[in-house]
């Protein structure tokens, strides 16, 4: 579009300069503007053309030369493209009645165009009266029937469209892969996956973009209907052919899970990890794993409490160059490790320290206590004083009373008891540098020994007692 708006200055730069734009001009300017659904720019031009030059000019001897242009065929065309892009279907009655009165015929382009116009706009009657209107004066051509199929099909006439393609390579029309890509796609959400399939043989040999594009479509056309397991026929038969790419393998991998077909959508992940996601003729080319890929899955496991295939799809993401994500995969993390999976906490405390990064203050905390329930106070006491620059800093007495509550049942009172001895002897020695974290926790251990149910709010003695 930028380009677009670069192109209008330029073609009325001539008007500056002394000079009028020739036909092939105004041709080029008025493409250009149908493609973009320009109308009030387009008729702008219209009127340029049929008005004389702002600036006098040399002529030479020509001095009766008139400039002037009427539009042509090229340009009201690019009117109807206009048309179809802005969805004004009224508009391609005022361009035919002008061809009718310049008495310019129409060519099935036009027509073409026009039909494109009534399908955007859902007059798909129209669409057949002017396919019938094309057919009586000629022969229509594949554009006409390309428009005709999309309308039959967005009215669920699936055989008719069928039909129609066969009338045209009956004429001896060759279809575009355009045409033939979307009666697949037509066959597709009427459930007739192995017709489509037969469709493609057709497109590859008019088709110019890869065939990986074509079996993705059909693809999404399936889940698009509801139906998963034609999806997954086509995906199959795609591997016989091409090689499924990322967009291709994430695309099923999110249906499965949003069809509740977990199982599928493990195994698919587990053949895209361990590379045979790929074409039998084509070696060359395999899925990868990506970003959205992994989270998708983890998604799923964490959704559907599956610990195991979670912590599998989250080391395989780190050990596949992506890195943990606090917003997306801290509360993940978390829930793994509060239903059992210890050492991935671990696992990625570790990888967090190794990459020079500050664990989030609820992993500190979890880890924290996980310490404690081990008995090793030491290193619990090391989870909060490692990172001064963490937001453990700010926790308050009441969050740390409620995380030793919530672990209560895996706690020792023994581990609690040598937490406060320990927290006392480091609020004597080292004053107030970290004074607050340490009244905090420990405020929180007193009420907790006492059996509390919050943390007191005075401060504890600092001497043992």
């Amino acid at each position: 579009m930028g380009i677009l708006y670069k192109a209008v200055p330029v073609f009325h730069l001539q008007d500056q300069l002394s000079s009028y734009p020739d036909i092939a001009a105004y041709h080029c300017i008025a493409v250009t503007l149908g493609q973009a659904g320009l109308v009030k720019e387009l008729f702008d031009v219209i009127d340029c053309m049929r008005s004389p030059p702002r600036k006098k000019f040399m002529v030479g001897p020509v001095q009766n030369w008139d400039p002037r242009l009427e539009p042509d065929l090229i340009v009201y065309n690019a009117v109807l493209n206009s048309c179809v892009q802005q969805k004004q279907w009224e508009g391609t009655f005022w361009v035919l009645q002008q061809l009718k009165e310049k008495n310019i015929r129409p060519t099935n382009t036009t027509y073409g165009l026009v039909m494109e116009a009534m399908l955007v706009c859902g007059k798909y009657n129209l669409v057949y009266e002017f396919f019938d209107r094309v057919k009586q004066k000629s022969i229509p051509g594949a554009l006409n029937y390309k428009v005709l199929v999309n309308a039959l099909w967005r009215e669920g006439k699936i055989d008719e469209a069928v039909m129609a393609v066969k009338d045209m390579e009956n004429r001896g029309i060759v279809g575009s892969a355009s045409l033939y890509y979307d009666l697949a796609r037509c066959l597709c959400s009427g459930g007739r996956s192995k017709e489509a399939l037969l469709q493609v043989e057709k497109i590859c040999k008019v088709a110019t973009k890869p065939l990986v594009v074509t079996y993705t479509g059909l693809i999404q056309t399936c889940i698009d209907s509801g139906s998963m397991e034609n999806a997954k026929y086509i995906f199959n038969e795609m591997c016989n052919y091409c090689s499924p790419n990322n967009v291709t393998c994430n695309i099923m991998l999110k249906s499965y899970i949003d069809h509740g077909m977990f199982e599928d959508a493990k195994n698919l992940l587990g053949n895209i990890l361990s590379g045979r996601i790929q074409s039998k003729g084509d070696s060359g080319q395999q899925a990868i794993a990506d970003k959205f890929t992994f989270n998708t899955f983890m998604d799923a496991c964490a959704e559907a409490k599956k610990w195991n295939d979670f912590e599998y799809a989250f080391r395989k993401m780190l050990s596949n160059g992506y890195h943990f994500e606090e917003r997306r995969h801290l509360r993940m993390v978390l829930d793994a490790y509060r239903n059992g999976k210890e050492q991935l906490l671990e696992d990625v405390w570790d990888y967090l320290c190794r990459h020079g990064r500050v664990p989030p203050a609820p992993m500190i905390m979890e880890r924290f206590c996980l310490k404690l329930r081990q008995g090793d106070t030491a290193t619990a006491l090391s989870c909060i004083t490692s990172f001064q620059e963490s937001k453990i800093h700010t926790v308050s007495s009441m969050s740390w009373f409620n995380l030793l509550n919530r672990n209560s049942d895996h706690l020792k009172e023994e581990s609690i008891v040598n937490l406060v001895h320990e927290l006392k002897n480091e609020l004597a020695a080292s004053g107030s540098s970290c004074g607050s974290l340490y009244q905090n926790i420990l405020s929180s251990c007193t009420e907790f020994l006492s059996g509390g149910k919050t943390p007191s709010d005075g401060h504890i003695p600092l001497c043992n007692s």
